[in-house]
C-alpha cells in the first residue's frame, strides 16, 4: 500500500492514545506508517522547539513517503516559516510526496504555494481524524483512499440553505455561476485565521482569478466577519472567481449578539462582493471533510444548490 510519514510541525500531541489509534488504523489498512522521531516531543505548547520542528519538516520532505501527514494542528508553523526548506519540499512534491493537513498547517501549505508554486492537500490529521474514539468518518476515509490511489477527481456538495428555502436562487453571483462555470482557476485557502495572518508576508500567495476556500474553529461570527472584511478591504476577495465557505464551528452566541450570526455574516458578504459565495463545503474542523488540492487548477459549476468542484487532471 502507501508509505505515510507522520510528523508534528505545530502543537504538541496532547492525546497520545489518539495518536496511537491513528497509527494502528492506518497500519490495519495495510499502509506503512513511519513516525518522525520528534513527533511526540514537547516544548511549552509546541511539538518541540522551533529548530526541532523545522528538522521534522525537512525529514518529512526527505522521507521518500507517499504522504506526509500532520499529527495535529494547534499553533507553531508561523514561527518557523523563515527557516523551512522550501526548495527541498517542492522537490519532494515533484517526486510524488503529498503534504496533507489543515488548521495551522494552512501556513505551510500557503507558504509552499507562495514560495515555490508547489501544491499540497488540505485534509485530515492523524489524531483528530484517524485517531478519533469513534470510527473515522467514512467520507473522509474514502477521500483519503482516493488520494493514495490517485483516483480522486473532485467533490460535490449541496449549498447550505442559510437564507431560507429557495433564497439562494435570487443571488446574482450564484445565478451567474449556474449559467457560466469557472474553468482552470487556482484552488487555494484553508483556515481563515491562519490565512489572514499571512497577508502582507513573503508567504502570502498572490492568487488572482482563483477559487478561495475558508473554514475556522473557535471564532465567533463577528471575528469571522472582521477577518473577511480585512480580505475584502485588501482586495483579495475581489480578485477571486469564487469563494467557498466550509465549516465554522465551536463558537457560542450570546444575547448581546441580538440576531447576529454566521447567517448574517454570509448575507452581508454576498451584498459586498461580486463573486459567487458558496456555503456548505464539507471541510473544516469537523469529522466529515473532503481532501482539496491546494494550488491545483480546478473547475467549479453549480446546478441549483448542487456544487461540483473538479480537479480530474491533477
Amino acid at each position: 500500500m502507501s508509505h505515510i510519514y507522520v510528523f508534528s510541525p505545530s502543537g504538541a500531541v496532547r492525546d497520545r492514545a489518539a495518536f496511537r489509534r491513528g497509527v494502528r488504523r492506518l497500519e490495519a489498512l495495510g499502509h506503512q506508517v513511519e513516525v518522525d522521531p520528534a513527533a511526540l516531543d514537547r516544548y511549552q505548547r509546541f511539538a518541540g522547539d522551533d529548530p526541532t520542528r523545522v528538522a521534522a519538516v525537512a525529514r518529512a520532505a526527505a522521507s521518500g513517503a507517499d504522504v506526509a501527514l500532520m499529527s495535529r494542528g494547534g499553533y507553531g508553523l508561523t514561527r518557523i516559516l523563515p527557516d523551512l526548506p522550501w526548495k527541498a519540499m517542492a522537490k519532494a512534491v515533484e517526486r510524488g510526496l503529498r503534504f496533507v493537513g489543515h488548521s495551522d498547517f494552512t501556513a505551510l501549505q500557503l507558504g509552499l504555494l507562495a514560495r515555490t508554486g508547489a501544491s499540497s492537500w488540505a485534509g485530515p490529521g492523524l489524531t483528530d481524524d484517524f485517531g478519533s474514539e469513534s470510527e473515522p468518518d467514512e467520507i473522509m476515509a474514502a477521500c483519503f483512499d482516493d488520494l493514495l490511489l490517485e483516483q480522486g477527481e473532485g467533490t460535490g456538495w449541496r449549498l447550505s440553505a442559510e437564507r431560507g428555502a429557495g433564497a439562494a436562487v435570487a443571488d446574482p453571483g450564484l445565478d451567474r455561476l449556474r449559467t457560466r462555470a469557472v474553468h482552470g482557476a487556482t484552488l487555494w485557502g484553508g483556515n481563515l485565521s491562519m490565512l489572514v495572518s499571512l497577508l502582507g508576508t513573503p508567504w502570502w500567495p498572490e492568487v488572482r482569478g482563483g477559487v478561495l476556500f475558508l473554514e475556522d474553529v473557535n471564532e465567533h461570527p463577528f471575528r469571522i466577519e472582521r477577518m473577511l472584511t480585512q480580505l475584502l478591504h485588501a482586495g483579495v476577495l475581489g480578485r477571486q472567481k469564487a469563494l467557498l465557505l466550509g465549516s465554522f464551528t465551536q463558537y457560542r452566541l450570546t444575547p448581546a449578539d441580538r440576531g447576529f450570526s454566521m447567517k448574517t455574516v454570509v448575507q452581508r458578504l454576498r451584498s459586498l462582493v461580486d463573486i459567487p459565495v458558496l456555503t456548505g463545503l464539507p471541510f473544516g474542523h469537523v469529522p466529515t471533510k473532503v481532501l482539496l488540492p491546494v494550488g491545483a487548477k480546478v473547475d467549479l459549476a453549480l446546478d441549483g444548490r448542487d456544487a461540483l468542484l473538479v480537479w480530474g487532471h491533477v
